[in-house]
């Protein structure tokens, strides 16, 4: 990782960026989808209480996020989140990458995640990294798309 990126497990008092970040960062998919993502509406002070939430700071602006849940033999990615000044720079993939390693700490042999269809590029971004598409469910008007990527979990 370059010198001057970090990354860090969320703090309660970190909710409130949090919530800030993951509003903007999806804020572009409202139009191509009718209505706010869910993760524009989730309860962040819970998320960081009860999931693993890791943060990914460039220098000290918060730059991302992965939201992860253990689900018990595999980490679900509940949510990966790029502040809009910082997509498109591969921050993503090392959130992804940093899944990875908190499923392998956990021991656990699974990732999965879910994505809307209608987010161009996810499906793709996700396949490029390993995932692949288990399923596909209609979902408030839209699809979605369930993936997941097995890892070593020794």
């Amino acid at each position: 990782m370059p010198p001057n990126m970090s990354i860090r497990r969320a703090l309660a008092a970190d909710a409130p960026r949090i919530r800030g970040l993951t509003r903007s960062a999806y804020a572009k998919w409202i139009v191509a989808i009718g209505r706010e993502p869910l993760p524009m509406a989730a309860d962040y002070d819970r998320a960081v209480r009860e999931h693993i939430v890791d943060l990914l700071f460039v220098g000290a602006e918060l730059a991302g996020l992965v939201e992860m849940v253990d689900g018990g033999d595999h980490l679900l990615i509940e949510n990966v989140a790029i502040a809009p000044s910082f997509q498109r720079q591969g921050y993503g993939g090392l959130l992804v990458t940093q899944a990875e390693r908190v499923a392998h700490s956990l021991r656990l042999p699974e990732l999965r995640l879910y994505t809307n269809a209608r987010f161009a590029g996810n499906v793709e971004f996700y396949r490029r990294h390993g995932y692949a598409v288990n399923r596909e469910e209609p979902f408030k008007g839209g699809i979605t798309v369930f993936m997941s990527k097995k890892v070593d979990a020794a």
